[in-house]
């Protein structure tokens, strides 16, 4: 069974609502969720930048068989995290190749403007106790 870690920003109101979302759908238990604020994410994920990210979401799926790991980035973690509750089947539509490279960019658009874009549509730019449970 195919799984996948999501390290997602936790100070993100819109990050944070995402992850409720899929937190819900995750009756099968394939998706781990991780906060990359936390104090002891470093000791936890050595392989994880914590800075790289915060620039772009990252997603560890780990392989049917369980013996190797891929990591995701951006929009692939997205598409893979909603495959894998088995909703959102139209996100497949932005991984095609010309819709891809437009989705992508738009995505890193996002994600650097995370904060301003979230204040935009939730009133509130940052969270300092957002959880996902």
């Amino acid at each position: 069974m195919e799984k996948m870690i999501i390290f997602f920003d936790g100070s993100c109101p819109l990050c944070v609502a995402e992850m409720k979302q899929l937190r819900q759908l995750n009756a099968h238990q394939k998706l781990q969720f991780e906060d990359i604020l936390v104090p002891d994410f470093n000791q936890r994920f050595p392989d994880i930048s914590k800075e790289k990210a915060s620039s772009i979401l990252h997603g560890l799926l780990t392989t049917q068989t369980g013996d190797e790991q891929q990591l995701l980035l951006g929009l692939d973690v997205t598409y893979k995290a909603w495959n894998l509750v088995g909703k959102k089947k139209w996100l497949k539509i932005l991984r095609l190749p010309v819709i891809r490279i437009v989705a992508d960019k738009a995505y890193l658009f996002f994600a650097r403007n995370r904060y301003r874009i979230s204040y935009l549509l939730t009133g509130k730019s940052r969270c300092n106790s957002c959880s996902i449970d």
